[in-house]
């Protein structure tokens, strides 16, 4: 089979893929002479068995690239043994220190049927749960100082270059945050919001607390030790104990 004839099989096959999988995803064709991204993604592959041994003896010269709206990412190459069909693997977040990875096991790909409807179920049936595990605890770590909010609270952290950081469980709560001027790391999940202005950032904290209460969900300011919040800080939003973590341990 012609190469051409071998990258437009895989293309169609994640098209499908896409379209049978739980929630939405989208399906990126990456071809032969896309070869920077290749290494890129071929560096980011989430793997330390069935697809890392491929790769150390078949280079990535094309690939499907799986996508989902909360930055999950799942890539499909070529299996290169006697049987039909493809490999599929996670792709590791971008922009999460190393030390998030620690103690996470790798949420190692798995060979899929030639038949896309059944690689669907095979993927819904065992890799997503192992990678939507992964990914989660991946995203706790990069938390670092940050302590993580609850269903009914919202915990503020000021950061050490005076901006504030919270990672919110609802989404109705983000959506509150963004309109105020915090920005989401759609890896780590992790809202931000800057101390460009002072004044607006202390506005912004007074105005989100009532918006918030409104929907049931209480705030917290968190002060780490060795910083003093300024005092336009909203008083309604007194400082909450920092959550203790166990140190992670990385091996990717």
């Amino acid at each position: 089979m012609h190469d051409y004839d071998t990258s437009e099989r895989l293309a169609s096959y994640a098209d499908v893929l896409a379209g049978e999988l739980p929630d939405t995803w989208t399906s990126t064709h990456l071809p032969a002479d896309a070869k920077d991204d290749l290494t890129e993604l071929a560096d980011r592959i989430w793997d330390l068995d069935l697809v890392a041994a491929s790769l150390a003896e078949h280079p990535l010269r094309h690939a499907a690239v799986l996508s989902r709206p909360d930055g999950a990412q799942l890539v499909l190459l070529d299996r290169h043994d006697e049987r039909d069909g493809f490999l599929i693997a996670a792709v590791a977040p971008l922009a999460l220190p190393d030390e998030a990875f620690r103690a996470v096991p790798e949420p190692n790909g798995i060979a899929l049927a030639d038949d896309p409807f059944l690689g669907a179920e095979q993927i819904a049936g065992d890799l997503l749960a192992r990678y939507d595990s992964a990914l989660a605890q991946v995203r706790h770590n990069a938390l670092g100082g940050i302590q993580p909010s609850q269903p009914d609270r919202v915990v503020l952290t000021w950061q050490p270059d005076g901006s504030v950081a919270t990672a919110p469980v609802d989404d109705r709560a983000g959506a509150i945050l963004v309109a105020h001027g915090f920005v989401q790391d759609p890896q780590s999940g992790i809202y931000r919001l800057n101390n460009d202005d002072t004044r607006a950032q202390a506005r912004a904290l007074r105005e989100i607390g009532p918006k918030l209460d409104a929907l049931g969900i209480g705030t917290a300011l968190q002060h780490p030790a060795g910083r003093t919040a300024p005092t336009s800080a909203p008083a309604s939003m007194p400082p909450s104990p920092a959550g203790s973590r166990a140190p992670a341990t990385r091996a990717r």
